[in-house]
Protein backbone atom coordinates (compact mmCIF):
# COMPACT_ATOMS: atom_id res chain seq x y z
CA UNK A 1 0.00 0.00 0.00
CA UNK A 2 1.70 3.31 -0.80
CA UNK A 3 1.65 5.85 1.29
CA UNK A 4 -0.22 8.96 0.51
CA UNK A 5 1.94 12.40 1.12
CA UNK A 6 -0.17 15.40 2.31
CA UNK A 7 1.55 18.80 0.28
CA UNK A 8 1.35 21.37 3.19
CA UNK A 9 1.33 24.62 1.71
CA UNK A 10 3.92 26.93 3.10
CA UNK A 11 2.83 29.92 5.30
CA UNK A 12 3.58 33.35 3.71
CA UNK A 13 5.56 36.07 5.31
CA UNK A 14 3.02 38.50 5.08
CA UNK A 15 0.26 36.01 6.18
CA UNK A 16 2.31 35.89 9.63
CA UNK A 17 3.14 39.72 9.60
CA UNK A 18 1.99 42.49 11.98
CA UNK A 19 0.89 45.47 10.42
CA UNK A 20 1.54 47.52 13.20
CA UNK A 21 5.14 46.27 13.92
CA UNK A 22 5.87 46.83 10.24
CA UNK A 23 4.61 50.64 10.53
CA UNK A 24 6.80 51.41 13.45
CA UNK A 25 9.97 49.60 11.73
CA UNK A 26 9.20 51.60 8.50
CA UNK A 27 7.68 54.79 9.15
CA UNK A 28 7.68 56.55 12.29
CA UNK A 29 11.27 57.15 14.87
CA UNK A 30 9.36 57.84 18.24
CA UNK A 31 13.20 58.43 19.46
CA UNK A 32 13.56 60.72 16.61
CA UNK A 33 10.63 62.38 17.09
CA UNK A 34 10.88 62.65 20.96
CA UNK A 35 14.61 64.22 20.63
CA UNK A 36 12.84 67.25 17.91
CA UNK A 37 10.40 68.11 20.42
CA UNK A 38 12.22 67.95 23.60
CA UNK A 39 15.26 69.86 22.40
CA UNK A 40 12.48 72.77 20.53
CA UNK A 41 10.33 72.76 23.62
CA UNK A 42 13.17 73.51 25.81
CA UNK A 43 14.99 76.32 23.05
CA UNK A 44 11.22 77.99 23.23
CA UNK A 45 10.56 77.77 26.78
CA UNK A 46 13.49 77.71 28.80
CA UNK A 47 12.71 74.05 30.32
CA UNK A 48 12.19 70.70 29.88
CA UNK A 49 8.44 69.82 29.06
CA UNK A 50 6.94 67.34 31.77
CA UNK A 51 3.71 66.16 30.33
CA UNK A 52 3.21 65.24 26.90
CA UNK A 53 -0.16 64.50 25.11
CA UNK A 54 -0.18 62.38 21.60
CA UNK A 55 -2.97 63.43 19.76
CA UNK A 56 -3.74 60.47 17.75
CA UNK A 57 -1.86 58.33 19.26
CA UNK A 58 -2.24 55.60 17.51
CA UNK A 59 0.22 52.28 19.00
CA UNK A 60 1.17 54.94 21.77
CA UNK A 61 5.00 54.50 20.51
CA UNK A 62 5.99 57.86 21.38
CA UNK A 63 4.43 58.23 24.38
CA UNK A 64 5.96 55.45 25.77
CA UNK A 65 9.61 57.07 24.23
CA UNK A 66 8.51 60.11 25.90
CA UNK A 67 8.32 58.25 29.71
CA UNK A 68 11.38 56.93 29.29
CA UNK A 69 13.42 59.94 29.34
CA UNK A 70 12.71 60.55 32.21
CA UNK A 71 11.27 59.59 35.88
CA UNK A 72 9.28 62.92 36.15
CA UNK A 73 7.51 62.87 32.41
CA UNK A 74 4.03 61.48 31.64
CA UNK A 75 2.04 60.99 28.56
CA UNK A 76 -1.38 60.72 27.46
CA UNK A 77 -2.47 59.10 24.18
CA UNK A 78 -5.79 59.87 22.65
CA UNK A 79 -7.54 57.64 19.65
CA UNK A 80 -10.43 56.18 18.60
CA UNK A 81 -9.55 53.23 17.75
CA UNK A 82 -9.45 50.76 20.47
CA UNK A 83 -7.96 47.98 18.29
CA UNK A 84 -4.89 50.25 17.57
CA UNK A 85 -4.50 50.97 21.27
CA UNK A 86 -5.56 47.34 22.43
CA UNK A 87 -1.92 47.13 20.68
CA UNK A 88 -0.02 49.81 22.24
CA UNK A 89 -0.87 48.42 25.24
CA UNK A 90 -0.09 44.87 24.65
CA UNK A 91 3.28 45.26 22.35
CA UNK A 92 4.63 48.88 23.62
CA UNK A 93 3.51 49.91 26.85
CA UNK A 94 3.78 46.69 28.50
CA UNK A 95 7.11 46.21 28.10
CA UNK A 96 8.00 49.55 30.04
CA UNK A 97 8.76 49.08 33.81
CA UNK A 98 6.11 49.58 36.17
CA UNK A 99 6.45 53.17 37.43
CA UNK A 100 6.67 54.16 33.66
CA UNK A 101 3.73 52.51 32.54
CA UNK A 102 1.75 53.84 36.03
CA UNK A 103 2.70 57.52 34.02
CA UNK A 104 1.21 56.87 30.66
CA UNK A 105 -2.72 56.58 30.36
CA UNK A 106 -4.32 55.52 27.15
CA UNK A 107 -7.58 57.47 26.43
CA UNK A 108 -10.20 56.19 23.02
CA UNK A 109 -11.70 59.21 22.83
CA UNK A 110 -11.77 62.08 20.05
CA UNK A 111 -9.39 64.98 19.74
CA UNK A 112 -11.85 67.17 18.90
CA UNK A 113 -13.79 66.55 22.36
CA UNK A 114 -11.33 65.19 24.92
CA UNK A 115 -10.41 67.11 28.23
CA UNK A 116 -6.72 66.15 29.72
CA UNK A 117 -5.24 67.86 32.21
CA UNK A 118 -3.21 70.55 30.65
CA UNK A 119 -0.19 69.29 28.94
CA UNK A 120 3.16 70.84 28.23
CA UNK A 121 3.13 69.63 24.85
CA UNK A 122 0.22 68.45 22.21
CA UNK A 123 1.37 66.21 19.61
CA UNK A 124 -0.13 65.45 16.14
CA UNK A 125 2.40 63.69 14.07
CA UNK A 126 2.16 61.38 10.94
CA UNK A 127 0.26 64.20 9.02
CA UNK A 128 -2.95 62.66 10.89
CA UNK A 129 -4.74 66.11 11.55
CA UNK A 130 -5.38 66.17 8.16
CA UNK A 131 -8.40 63.22 8.92
CA UNK A 132 -9.84 66.76 9.63
CA UNK A 133 -10.92 68.08 5.87
CA UNK A 134 -13.39 70.62 6.11
CA UNK A 135 -11.76 74.24 7.64
CA UNK A 136 -14.12 74.86 10.16
CA UNK A 137 -13.30 71.31 11.44
CA UNK A 138 -9.94 71.80 11.76
CA UNK A 139 -9.97 75.01 13.11
CA UNK A 140 -12.22 73.51 15.75
CA UNK A 141 -9.13 70.86 16.50
CA UNK A 142 -6.52 74.10 16.65
CA UNK A 143 -8.40 75.60 18.89
CA UNK A 144 -9.58 72.96 21.26
CA UNK A 145 -5.46 72.60 21.15
CA UNK A 146 -4.87 76.16 22.17
CA UNK A 147 -7.30 75.75 25.28
CA UNK A 148 -6.03 72.26 26.10
CA UNK A 149 -2.32 73.69 26.64
CA UNK A 150 -0.83 74.71 29.76
CA UNK A 151 0.09 78.37 30.04
CA UNK A 152 3.76 77.20 28.41
CA UNK A 153 2.02 75.21 26.15
CA UNK A 154 3.62 74.02 22.67
CA UNK A 155 1.71 72.40 19.83
CA UNK A 156 3.91 70.44 17.43
CA UNK A 157 2.73 69.10 14.24
CA UNK A 158 4.28 67.54 10.87
CA UNK A 159 3.05 68.42 7.44
CA UNK A 160 4.42 66.90 3.73
CA UNK A 161 4.52 68.56 0.35
CA UNK A 162 6.74 69.07 -2.88
CA UNK A 163 5.88 69.20 -6.36
CA UNK A 164 4.94 64.83 -6.32
CA UNK A 165 2.73 65.41 -3.60
CA UNK A 166 0.07 66.35 -6.21
CA UNK A 167 0.47 63.37 -8.40
CA UNK A 168 -0.33 59.79 -7.84
CA UNK A 169 2.94 58.05 -7.62
CA UNK A 170 4.04 54.72 -5.51
CA UNK A 171 7.55 54.93 -3.64
CA UNK A 172 9.04 52.02 -2.42
CA UNK A 173 11.80 51.18 0.34
CA UNK A 174 13.88 48.95 1.49
CA UNK A 175 13.63 48.29 5.30
CA UNK A 176 16.49 46.54 7.27
CA UNK A 177 14.92 44.81 10.32
CA UNK A 178 17.67 43.01 11.55
CA UNK A 179 16.53 39.73 9.30
CA UNK A 180 15.88 39.51 5.71
CA UNK A 181 14.26 42.78 5.62
CA UNK A 182 10.71 43.91 3.68
CA UNK A 183 9.96 46.38 1.09
CA UNK A 184 7.28 49.68 2.37
CA UNK A 185 5.21 51.36 -0.50
CA UNK A 186 3.83 54.57 0.01
CA UNK A 187 1.61 54.84 -2.71
CA UNK A 188 -0.69 58.05 -3.68
CA UNK A 189 -3.32 55.96 -5.62
CA UNK A 190 -5.61 59.30 -6.07
CA UNK A 191 -5.20 63.39 -5.59
CA UNK A 192 -8.35 65.66 -6.83
CA UNK A 193 -6.79 68.83 -7.60
CA UNK A 194 -10.14 70.58 -6.61
CA UNK A 195 -10.57 69.89 -3.28
CA UNK A 196 -6.91 68.31 -2.22
CA UNK A 197 -8.65 64.93 -1.28
CA UNK A 198 -6.33 62.09 -1.11
CA UNK A 199 -6.46 58.22 -0.48
CA UNK A 200 -3.32 56.94 0.26
CA UNK A 201 -2.38 53.36 0.87
CA UNK A 202 0.86 52.16 2.68
CA UNK A 203 1.59 47.90 1.19
CA UNK A 204 4.29 45.72 2.52
CA UNK A 205 6.69 42.89 0.16
CA UNK A 206 8.28 40.27 1.61
CA UNK A 207 11.22 37.99 0.20
CA UNK A 208 9.60 34.91 -0.46
CA UNK A 209 7.33 37.06 -2.98
CA UNK A 210 4.23 37.91 -0.64
CA UNK A 211 3.00 40.92 0.03
CA UNK A 212 0.60 42.84 2.01
CA UNK A 213 -1.71 44.95 0.36
CA UNK A 214 -3.77 48.04 1.70
CA UNK A 215 -2.06 47.19 5.04
CA UNK A 216 -3.01 50.99 6.37
CA UNK A 217 -5.50 53.39 4.14
CA UNK A 218 -5.63 56.86 4.34
CA UNK A 219 -8.46 59.24 3.57
CA UNK A 220 -6.91 62.77 3.88
CA UNK A 221 -7.00 66.58 2.42
CA UNK A 222 -3.16 67.48 1.23
CA UNK A 223 -3.52 70.83 3.18
CA UNK A 224 -0.56 73.20 2.27
CA UNK A 225 1.34 74.84 4.78
CA UNK A 226 0.20 78.73 4.65
CA UNK A 227 -3.28 76.96 5.18
CA UNK A 228 -2.04 75.32 8.15
CA UNK A 229 0.05 78.48 9.61
CA UNK A 230 -3.34 80.87 9.08
CA UNK A 231 -5.38 78.33 10.81
CA UNK A 232 -3.17 77.95 13.79
CA UNK A 233 -2.53 81.82 13.81
CA UNK A 234 -6.29 81.93 13.70
CA UNK A 235 -6.81 79.56 16.79
CA UNK A 236 -5.07 81.96 18.92
CA UNK A 237 -1.27 80.91 18.75
CA UNK A 238 0.88 83.96 18.74
CA UNK A 239 4.00 82.34 16.92
CA UNK A 240 4.12 79.81 14.66
CA UNK A 241 7.12 78.17 13.13
CA UNK A 242 8.38 75.77 10.76
CA UNK A 243 11.41 73.62 11.11
CA UNK A 244 12.95 72.68 7.50
CA UNK A 245 15.08 69.66 7.45
CA UNK A 246 18.64 69.61 6.07
CA UNK A 247 20.71 67.88 3.57
CA UNK A 248 24.43 65.95 4.30
CA UNK A 249 27.20 65.45 1.40
CA UNK A 250 25.56 62.86 -0.54
CA UNK A 251 22.34 64.58 -1.03
CA UNK A 252 20.03 63.06 1.55
CA UNK A 253 17.68 64.64 4.23
CA UNK A 254 19.80 64.74 7.38
CA UNK A 255 17.23 64.55 10.04
CA UNK A 256 18.19 67.74 11.65
CA UNK A 257 15.41 70.23 11.23
CA UNK A 258 15.89 74.27 11.59
CA UNK A 259 13.90 77.06 11.68
CA UNK A 260 13.15 78.56 8.66
CA UNK A 261 11.28 80.98 6.59
CA UNK A 262 12.43 79.94 3.04
CA UNK A 263 12.95 76.78 1.55
CA UNK A 264 13.93 75.03 -1.95
CA UNK A 265 11.18 73.70 -4.40
CA UNK A 266 12.07 70.22 -3.60
CA UNK A 267 9.83 67.12 -5.57
CA UNK A 268 8.74 66.17 -1.83
CA UNK A 269 9.42 67.35 1.93
CA UNK A 270 8.74 66.89 5.30
CA UNK A 271 8.77 69.46 7.74
CA UNK A 272 8.01 69.95 11.16
CA UNK A 273 5.70 73.22 12.94
CA UNK A 274 5.39 74.28 16.22
CA UNK A 275 2.79 76.88 17.78
CA UNK A 276 3.73 78.23 20.61
CA UNK A 277 0.28 79.43 23.36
Amino acid sequence: MSKQHKRHKKTSLAATADRHELYELSVQCAEAEIDFVDAAYKRIRGRKARLLREDFCGTANVCCEWVRRGGKRRAVGVDLDGEVLAWGRDNNVARLGKKQRERITLLQHDVLEVRTEAPDIILAMNFSYWLLEQRPLLLKYFRSVHEALGDEGVFFLDAYGGYDSFREIEEPRQIDDGGDGFTYVWEQASFNPIDHHVVCYIHFGFPDGSELRKAFTYEWRLWTLPEVRDLLTEAGFRRVTVYWQGWDKHGEPDGDFNPATRADADAGWICYVSAEK
